[in-house]
């Protein structure tokens, strides 16, 4: 049986670049940006009312939305690592590691309307071998 989870994190992201410079300007200020980054999704996944199922393996499709295309892809999709270990950090996931989480998928949307990137998270159970 599959079931699908969408979880709306409307939130923006720090960049891989932006990342990166912080960590060579000061290995402390990535750090703090790290922890950051994690506790905004802790927080906005705690208000969520479920909790996955532990004995099973997920598929994870994240779809970005930016406000324009200055960002690469790649830069955006970096903050997958965030998002992940703060599902793990509100029990949410039980993991983030290769036993739990199967395939990731990226999709790449614009919305002018909002000045901020949105993730929406959803999850495909697959049975555990």
């Amino acid at each position: 049986m599959t079931e699908k989870y969408e979880l709306i994190l409307n939130t923006s992201f720090i960049s891989l670049n932006e990342y990166i410079l912080a960590e060579r300007n000061h290995k402390i200020k990535a750090a703090k940006i790290k922890k950051e980054q994690t506790n905004k999704v802790y927080y906005l996944a705690k208000e969520l009312k479920f909790k996955l199922p532990e004995n099973t393996r997920f598929n994870v499709t994240f779809i970005w939305f930016a406000p324009d295309n200055r960002k690469d892809h790649d830069n955006i999709a970096f903050a997958k690592k965030f998002i992940l270990d703060g599902l793990v950090l509100a029990k949410i996931l039980k993991s983030d590691g290769a036993k739990y989480i199967g395939n990731f998928q990226d999709k790449f949307e614009l919305d002018k309307t909002r000045p901020y990137v949105s993730c929406i998270v959803t999850f495909i159970e697959i049975k555990l071998q």
